[in-house]
């Protein structure tokens, strides 16, 4: 049964599902906000929430277990703590957005923009 396993797969085995979503999480960080497809802004989400909730208290536990997350980005891991999350330091949750783009293209995906709030 298919309880509770509700992950997009992208047509991708385990582990280039998990670079593409590590990439997506990278270019999110340093940007701010990327455009890409809906799905993959809706599965990026959660994962980016978790991380920005961890980066919020400074412990080289949390510095561990983001830079692992993030596969071993140091420049990245960096700005999540020092400029990002002390934006939402009083912010108990809902760090990011998603707006729907209407993007014509001969294919039928949807495009989206992730970004952080401010």
């Amino acid at each position: 049964m298919k309880h509770h396993k509700k992950m997009r797969k992208f047509g991708r085995e385990r582990s280039g599902r998990r670079a593409l979503l590590r990439s997506l999480l990278r270019a999110l960080i340093i940007h701010d906000a990327i455009q890409t497809t809906e799905a993959r802004a809706k599965e990026l989400r959660p994962l980016i929430e978790h991380l920005v909730t961890r980066s919020k208290t400074d412990s080289p536990a949390s510095r561990r277990l983001v830079t692992a997350r993030l596969g071993g980005a140091p420049r990245e891991t960096k700005k999540l703590f020092e400029t990002i999350a002390p934006k939402f330091k009083n912010r108990a949750g809902g760090y990011t957005r998603i707006i729907k783009i209407h993007r014509p293209s001969s294919d039928a995906r949807e495009a989206a923009q992730i970004s952080f709030v401010e």
